[in-house]
């Protein structure tokens, strides 16, 4: 535990050196949902019955805009084959990366989407549920999304493939996401979504961790 722990301090140093990648993402999420009201016009009905899917539609994008760095610059150096050969195993150093990943994207991103959804028009009553689904997904598509990151190493056009590779294992925590909120926006239970989400988080991280260390042994060999 203490060289998980230790992993995921240093990951976290080396991402508050490189600042600007995070605001980055936080700064895209932003944009892409501000951006909505002048595509489809700044009617308060249509935002308000839109935004819990711009704001899970804006995250996803986002996420997916960070997960090719996920373990390419280890790879580039040389690090990663170094972590490789710990006697630590692989699968907690790929965990470690998901984790600090969670942290520099995922959790700015929550932490930014009351405003947005605010901003948008979204009845108060469904700001909780939208912070709990998001807090539920967005580790998923962290852990969803290192398998393809690790897949990819070594490969020209890295970031369509990861995309072509993620985007449609997003699709069911997209849908549930948006549906709680909806759900508790229209007067209905949103246990029956949180539950699914929850479900798929824990399968996530029980299989993601070791197909993504796989892979990553694939691209080192």
């Amino acid at each position: 535990m203490s060289g998980f722990l230790a992993m995921v301090r240093r990951d976290l140093s080396l991402a508050f050196r490189q600042g600007m990648d995070s605001m980055i993402v936080v700064m895209f999420f932003v944009l892409v949902v501000v951006l909505f009201p002048f595509g489809v016009g700044p009617a308060p009905n249509i935002l308000t019955r839109i935004a819990p899917g711009v704001i899970w539609v804006a995250a996803l994008l986002a996420v997916m805009l960070s997960l090719e760095r996920l373990f390419q610059t280890d790879f580039e150096d040389g690090s990663l084959e170094l972590l490789a050969l710990e006697p630590r195993s692989l699968e907690m150093t790929v965990l470690a990366k998901i984790c600090t990943h969670w942290l520099t994207t995922g959790l700015p991103l929550i932490i930014a989407s009351p405003l947005l959804a605010l901003l948008l028009g979204m009845g108060s009553k469904g700001y909780p549920v939208l912070i709990g689904a998001l807090l539920l997904g967005t580790p998923t598509l962290s852990l969803i999304g290192a398998v393809g990151a690790a897949l990819i190493l070594g490969a020209r056009r890295g970031g369509v493939l990861l995309s072509l590779l993620v985007l449609p294992l997003f699709i069911p925590t997209l849908i549930f996401g948006v549906s709680a909120v909806d759900a508790v926006l229209t007067g209905f239970s949103y246990k029956a979504q949180f539950l699914v989400l929850g479900a798929f988080l824990l399968a996530s991280l029980a299989l993601a961790p070791w197909a993504a260390a796989a892979a990553v042994r694939q691209a080192l060999e």
